[in-house]
């Protein structure tokens, strides 16, 4: 499970900054914009970056936690769920739609036989994975493959010519795993990391917590970073990890969606601290954790609309951000193109 990624280079910050700078407008003055500008050009090392095939990936798989009653909704919402992703009928499809982004959908470990889709990537694991209030959610080996398969998607992507990629993800139990996962690797405490998730009451909130603490406190925290995924994470995120990992090797855009998906980038910083270097964290989810989460990771995300729902619809609303930024610094004027006075 070894990523080489790369540093990226910084030899071209000071000429895209410069760039940035001269555009007919009062340096700074586009904010966030002028951020992600920089960012995109550094990770693809020019000063007239290009945006091409975006998709998202979008993994769906179940989780054993759910036998604890931490979520207000039955397991087999994941299964209808994925029917309703390939009848178009959900969020995702209609934002992806929207802005010509390609969804790409798997199958990682859904408690659930789909008959055979076009649509439908078949990498499942197991049927769900085990109840780590009792035991590890998966081996060693199963997140191993999970990471693999997410990382062989990446590869199919980027070679057929996508250089920017989101994620999310579709599981009952997840915002239980990525709570625990946020516990395991950051020491924050699992009352501070428990949400709503899909509609939790207080008292449904304070169960989900005193699982998750019980859970680590039988289970303890792993040395290292694959076991703890391995201990308290699912199939989905799993993939979704080693997915990122590849895309930053291959020197993609990684698009970061809400409290699972970055629960998953989380696993994979700890794995591989460079991944950050290809980043952009999309949007900050309402879900309680995530707020921690990314002040964990020093992020600051592009958009903050009070949304929670997961699929990757962050990523989705916040691509015409992102192409926006990429617009201004390839078709702006500079000062000097359009004959404007920089001074007195």
């Amino acid at each position: 499970m070894n990523f080489n990624i790369e540093p990226i280079s910084t030899q071209i910050e000071e000429a895209l900054q410069q760039k940035i700078d001269t555009k007919t407008k009062p340096q700074g003055s586009l904010g966030k914009l002028e951020t992600i500008a920089l960012k995109i050009g550094k990770i693809q090392d020019t000063l007239s970056p290009a945006l091409n095939k975006p998709a998202i990936l979008v993994c769906a798989a179940d989780h054993g936690i759910t036998q604890e009653g931490i979520s207000p909704f039955p397991q087999e919402v994941t299964f209808q769920m994925v029917m309703n992703f390939l009848g178009g009928g959900a969020a995702i499809n209609v934002f992806t739609q929207q802005n010509n982004i390609e969804l790409v959908l798997a199958d990682t470990g859904v408690n659930f036989d789909f008959e055979k889709h076009p649509s439908l990537l078949d990498y499942k694991i197991a049927k769900g994975t085990k109840n780590f209030a009792s035991e590890a959610a998966m081996t060693i080996a199963q997140c191993e493959q999970a990471m693999q398969n997410g990382a062989a998607i990446t590869e199919k992507l980027h070679a057929n010519g996508t250089n920017i990629i989101g994620f999310g993800e579709m599981g009952i139990g997840n915002t239980t795993a990525a709570a625990a996962l946020l516990t395991a690797y950051t020491n924050i405490d699992a009352k501070d990391a428990a949400g709503a998730g899909t509609g939790l009451d207080e008292k449904g909130i304070a169960h989900k917590a005193e699982v998750i603490a019980k859970a680590i406190a039988k289970q303890g925290i792993p040395n290292s970073p694959l076991e703890i995924l391995a201990t308290y994470g699912g199939f989905e995120i799993a993939t979704i990890c080693g997915a990122m990992l590849k895309a930053a090797e291959l020197k993609m855009i990684v698009m970061v969606d809400g409290f699972i998906v970055t629960a998953a980038f989380l696993a994979a910083s700890k794995i591989n601290v460079t991944i950050a270097d290809y980043a952009l964290f999309c949007h900050k989810s309402n879900e309680k954790g995530h707020a921690l989460m990314l002040d964990h990771l020093n992020a600051e995300p592009i958009l903050d609309l009070g949304m929670r729902l997961g699929e990757g619809t962050g990523n989705a609303v916040a691509y015409p951000v992102i192409k926006s930024a990429v617009q201004f610094l390839n078709n702006m004027s500079s000062f000097a193109d359009a004959g404007v006075a920089t001074e007195k």
